[in-house]
């Protein structure tokens, strides 16, 4: 892969413009920003100085990382940006645990995007050592 994968530079900027790519919507600047300050982790991949795919980690550095935020721009997709961040972010994640240390790297996929996952050795859930995958929206009303 030609591109670089940086650490903890994501700005905000970037992570709303992959963000609204991948037709999310346009989340809110402080939210963006309070987000990426409390990661555990960010992850900017860049062609040139453009940054064309980002990652979040989140967890607590032993038992248990989650991955929030996998996004590849539109144009990028299909090449290997997204195979080559996710075998990093793996490589990280070993980097972080002392040796005889395992620990569960969970994430839940974007709708369509299982094979993705798949494809990078993820066992969809549920599996014999856990249950389904749930998610909730919370929200604090104004």
């Amino acid at each position: 892969m030609g591109y670089r994968i940086i650490h903890d530079k994501l700005s905000a900027d970037d992570y709303i413009k992959l963000f609204s790519s991948a037709g999310w919507g346009e989340p809110d600047r402080r939210l963006v920003e309070k987000s990426l300050k409390n990661s555990y982790v960010t992850f900017s991949v860049t062609d040139e100085d453009k940054v064309i795919a980002m990652a979040r980690l989140i967890g607590d550095g032993g038992m248990a990382f989650f991955l929030k935020d996998l996004i590849v721009a539109p144009e990028y997709q299909g090449k290997g940006v997204g195979r080559e961040l996710m075998c990093h972010i793996e490589d990280y994640i070993r980097g972080e645990l002392e040796e005889g240390w395992e620990c569960r790297f969970q994430l839940i996929s974007a709708k369509d995007k299982e094979e993705f996952y798949r494809k990078c050795g993820y066992t969809a859930h549920p599996h014999e050592h856990s249950g389904p995958g749930f998610t909730k929206l919370i929200r604090k009303e104004k």
